[in-house]
């Protein structure tokens, strides 16, 4: 039974995905196909839980595939980590296609849309499941594809077409490193099997060469290619600024995006490679110097942002670099990292996607997702304004929900390696998390103060206004980066009975979903005074922010114009992507210049020489006899009269 639970969990969503492109005609039937076949993949993934244990299970496909020397087996694998995380994706994925037919309620392309997230799931879901190299490659690039279609599903704006190819040209061009590791590890262990991969490299396999595998600089190198693909996907420092431009998607794709699928697969595959990274530091020591970067940089960028969606996207990024922090150690401490990193991604799926759509809904309120269009919105909204008060406070990790757990099994990972082999890296990811978890408390309460109070100066401003007989519209609000066909309606829609059930089972999962962490490898895994200092952190910035508002204003002003101006840029990072870019093609036309007018002149000169005596030699073997030949002919026969006459 777990066999077939596993397989119909990969195989209903691809289903999905081709039965709705073939009903795109029929809306209604379109959202059946994908609202029925999301919870089928959710009762299936339940079963698989209920149904597996600690033991890792091999279930077999259509493999083996005949690859000269290479095992190429092809197999899912099941055990509790898998189902935990398919579980995870699952809710997500029903949670999205329910709140989406509401969403895009007036989107003609909604089938379209709704296909893609199916495909979307089942890319995920294979990755979860994979036991083989190929079919984690295949999910991975599914996934990069579906990124580009949902990004840029709104295709009649140019914003939300850059930013596709924006995310399709990053992902791709870290993707070289991902295929070339995984290449690497399959072709050092002749196999595509996970189980042989890791059974060769980390010298578990009998008769390998431990030390001589252990030290190996091509294993570093194979990992580190691995880490570059992730870091693409995931949006590591420098390959970050892809995911906040994301947000041009609607709110619904970018919570699928964000919360349970692209950004948190690399932390899944790094997982199930750990024991390989457990041998080798080096490319341990970058992992976790590239998440320590990021986790801070993404928080310090989320700060002050003026779009709630960008703020949301950093903030991804920050808990991304999270989740990975705790894969960057092993030792004694190897299997509390990896439940630590893989518990902060199913919290995060949890309390990200309760977040994107929370924000959806406020945002068609609205009318955009910019905080000036959304400034005490919130207020008095019963459901809508307690699921994003639980949504923020999980995210700065208030005690007890289930972010606070997982991001305490994190620091907890983390101090207990300070005296070990990575101390110097444990080192810099716990400042890196410390730090981390101080901002992000602070870009939370200012969250929640903007949603939920209104300013005096904007009341005087809408009073005004609506004297005037006009309408106050900042123009943050229309440049919000969030807009699309579902905010950009005339006025506010009531929400769909489905939809708000949606949101609000997400939040009771933010409270209880901490009692599914037990079922990762370590547990729960806290640090009793590590615990205690944070949520004194997180206090204590909390009542900073609300007294830098105190007069009403945003807390962020306090930082000056400037600063807000270059966080909503990022920085400039997307001006040095474009600086780059252009190096490169100057490059490429100084290139083919060469290649054309130097490299490949000397094969056309040697061409043209070659033509010249070509024809002049056939020129001379026309057999037309020139004006010399004839005169050559005369003189030999006049010399030969002359000859014989003085001889007789």
């Amino acid at each position: 039974m777990t066999a077939v639970s596993v397989h119909l969990v990969v195989l209903l969503p691809a289903l999905a995905a081709l039965a709705g492109l073939w009903l795109r005609w029929s809306r209604p039937i379109a959202g059946l196909v994908a609202t029925g076949t999301a919870t089928l993949v959710l009762i299936f993934s339940l079963l698989a839980l209920v149904l597996t244990d600690d033991r890792v299970q091999t279930i077999s496909t259509f493999g083996p595939l005949a690859a000269g020397e290479l095992d190429v087996p092809l197999n899912l694998l099941a055990d509790r980590t898998s189902a935990v995380i398919a579980l995870a994706v699952a809710v997500v994925g029903l949670a999205v296609q329910v709140f989406s037919i509401w969403y895009l309620h007036d989107d003609r392309r909604y089938p379209v849309f709704a296909s893609t997230v199916s495909l979307f799931l089942a890319g995920m879901l294979l990755v979860v499941q994979s036991g083989d190299l190929v079919l984690t490659l295949v999910g991975w690039e599914v996934m990069g594809w579906c990124s580009y279609l949902l990004i840029g599903h709104v295709s009649t704006r140019e914003s939300a077409r850059r930013a596709a190819h924006k995310a399709f040209l990053v992902t791709r061009v870290a993707d070289i490193g991902f295929i070339l590791g995984l290449v690497i590890l399959a072709g050092g262990a002749r196999s595509t099997g996970l189980g042989a991969v890791l059974a060769h490299w980390a010298g578990e396999q009998p008769g390998s060469l431990s030390a001589l595998v252990t030290t190996s600089p091509v294993l570093t190198l194979a990992l580190i290619g691995i880490v570059i693909g992730v870091a693409g996907k995931s949006g590591l420092v420098p390959f970050h600024d892809w995911l906040p431009d994301a947000m041009e998607g609607p709110t619904p794709a970018s919570a699928l995006i964000h919360a349970a699928t692209m950004v948190a697969a690399g932390t899944y595959v790094i997982a199930r490679f750990h024991p390989v990274y457990a041998v080798d530091a080096t490319s341990r020591t970058v992992l976790g110097v590239l998440a320590a970067l990021t986790m801070v940089y993404a928080a310090v960028l989320a700060l002050a942002q003026s779009d709630i969606k960008r703020m949301l996207a950093y903030s991804t990024l920050s808990q991304v670099a999270i989740m990975l922090s705790a894969l960057a150690f092993a030792g004694t401490s190897s299997v509390s990292a990896v439940g630590a990193g893989l518990g902060h991604l199913f919290s995060h799926a949890i309390f990200k996607s309760l977040l994107f759509l929370a924000i959806g809904w406020l945002s068609v309120l609205g009318g955009g997702t910019a905080f000036v269009a959304l400034r005490g919105r919130a207020r008095g909204r019963g459901a809508l304004q307690w699921s994003i008060g639980l949504g923020l406070a999980a995210l700065a990790g208030v005690p007890p929900l289930v972010g606070f757990f997982s991001k305490e099994g994190v620091l907890a990972v983390a101090e207990e390696q300070l005296g070990g082999p990575d101390a110097t890296t444990a080192t810099v990811v716990l400042v890196g998390l410390v730090v981390t978890v101080a901002l992000t408390a602070a870009y939370s309460a200012r969250a929640w103060l903007l949603l939920t109070t209104e300013s005096e100066a904007e009341d005087v401003a809408l009073a005004r206004a609506e004297a005037e007989g006009g309408q106050a519209e900042s123009p943050d609000a229309a440049a919000s980066a969030g807009d699309d066909l579902a905010t950009a309606a005339p006025t506010p829609r009531r929400i769909s009975a489905a939809a708000a059930i949606t949101v609000s089972a997400l939040a009771v999962l933010t409270v209880v979903g901490t009692f599914f962490l037990p079922a990762l490898p370590g547990g729960i895994h806290l640090g009793v005074v590590l615990a205690i200092m944070s949520v004194v952190v997180v206090v204590l910035t909390a009542l900073a922010v609300r007294s830098a508002a105190a007069d009403g204003g945003d807390p962020a002003a306090r930082l000056g114009a400037r600063w807000q101006q270059r966080s909503d840029r990022g920085f400039g990072v997307d001006t040095a992507y474009a600086a780059v870019g252009r190096g490169v093609v100057s490059v490429a036309r100084v290139v083919v210049t060469l290649d054309r007018d130097v490299v490949d002149a000397y094969p056309r000169g040697a061409g043209a020489v070659a033509g010249l005596l070509g024809r002049v030699g056939e020129r001379a073997h026309r057999g037309v006899p020139s004006t010399g030949l004839v005169a050559l002919v005369v003189g030999v026969v006049a010399l030969a009269v002359a000859g014989v006459t003085v001889w007789l």
